[in-house]
């Protein structure tokens, strides 16, 4: 198993905006420094919780201060952007990164931000295709493009000069365009098949209850196999809430109490999902009354909290319910206390990791 970090940040809303973006901007740097393998960051325009509103500008912050960890955007909403913007902002971050970029890529799955763009009434999962077929078509193809579709026309033909280079939209470095990620945050996701028929590879996000994540790797086997491609777990990667210390007491009083970071965190999700009519994703069947999902059993089916070898055991117990997947993505939350964020982090890398993969290589031989 690899490790990653995967933030949709959630912040108090009387937090100093600057504080909360440098302590973000540190978290990304710590996983370098840690190994973690890739990590993603969100992106909102209309939430002062989640308040990151560019995952390429974030990213951008980050190029230079990086060596080694791939970045993700986690995701960037497709419907809100022409594609022509997107096409060309994510060639010049694939080269200010050197190659080390993903692209994550999805309809967006904030209201308000669908409002403010005009687009909460419209069809926005034909917007999301419509906008990635039209990047991939801007990147294998050459201008004057002319591209017609429903929401967005691209051309240059009118003020094509080739000779001086006006009228080209740049190219990611990487060939033929960066890996591409989709989030699944829907319970048996048709998304997660069609997106592996297309090459992509599925995020299956942290706020899915364990039955529904397990619900996805079929769905991406049955999409690998209509195109005849090998479906492969290694390409599976699986978000989760986790929270690591010394000791018993402290981790539980951290990631469960009233004030934890990790509550609010779920309280602000669970307050969204519940207004848009979307607590399925808290359910342990389909069945169940939403009368019955509070945030008290959200944060107890959904929290993994403890010391390292708790925490270890508890994600083996995990991957056993789900199935093997490649990256496990450690979800990062707000630095309530900045000591004890990193610390989690440095424990997760240097203590449960490797108990992990010393007790999956164990049972293997």
């Amino acid at each position: 198993m690899k490790l990653g970090f995967f933030t949709m940040p959630i912040h108090p809303l009387d937090k100093d905006w600057r504080q909360s973006l440098r302590e973000d901007r540190e978290a990304f740097l710590l996983a370098d420094e840690l190994g973690f393998t890739e990590a993603y960051v969100g992106e909102h325009v209309t939430d002062k919780a989640e308040n990151i509103t560019s995952s390429i500008a974030f990213i951008a912050w980050l190029a230079a201060a990086t060596k080694q960890i791939k970045l993700g955007t986690g995701t960037i909403n497709m419907p809100n952007t022409h594609p022509a913007a997107i096409a060309a902002s994510v060639a010049m971050l694939d080269h200010m990164l050197d190659g080390r970029f993903i692209l994550g890529i999805s309809p967006g799955g904030l209201l308000s931000d669908a409002e403010v763009f005009g687009n909460l009434d419209a069809d926005r999962n034909a917007m999301f295709l419509e906008a990635i077929n039209q990047v991939l078509d801007i990147w294998a193809g050459k201008p004057p493009y002319d591209l017609q579709g429903k929401y967005w026309n691209v051309s240059v033909k009118r003020t094509l000069i080739e000779d001086i280079g006006q009228g080209i939209v740049a190219r990611p470095l990487q060939v033929p365009h960066p890996p591409i990620v989709v989030t699944a945050v829907a319970p048996f996701s048709k998304g997660v098949t069609e997106a592996a028929a297309r090459g992509w590879d599925p995020i299956s996000a942290n706020f899915l209850m364990p039955a529904w994540v397990k619900s996805h790797w079929p769905k991406y086997v049955e999409g690998c196999d209509r195109v005849n491609r090998a479906a492969e777990p290694a390409n599976w990667r699986v978000a989760k809430s986790v929270f690591v210390a010394k000791d018993a007491a402290t981790a539980k009083a951290y990631a469960m109490s009233s004030d934890s970071p990790y509550v609010y965190y779920y309280h602000q999700l669970f307050t969204k999902l519940k207004r848009s009519g979307q607590l399925e994703l808290f359910k342990t069947r389909r069945d169940q009354a939403d009368a019955e999902v509070t945030l008290e059993s959200i944060c107890d089916k959904l929290i993994i909290y403890g010391t390292p070898e708790s925490v270890a055991d508890q994600l083996l117990a995990f991957q056993e319910e789900i199935g093997t997947f490649g990256t496990l993505l450690y979800a990062g939350k707000d630095w309530k206390d900045r000591e004890l964020g990193r610390q989690s982090m440095i424990l997760m890398a240097e203590k449960v990791l490797p108990r992990i993969n010393a007790t999956a290589a164990g049972s293997s031989t």
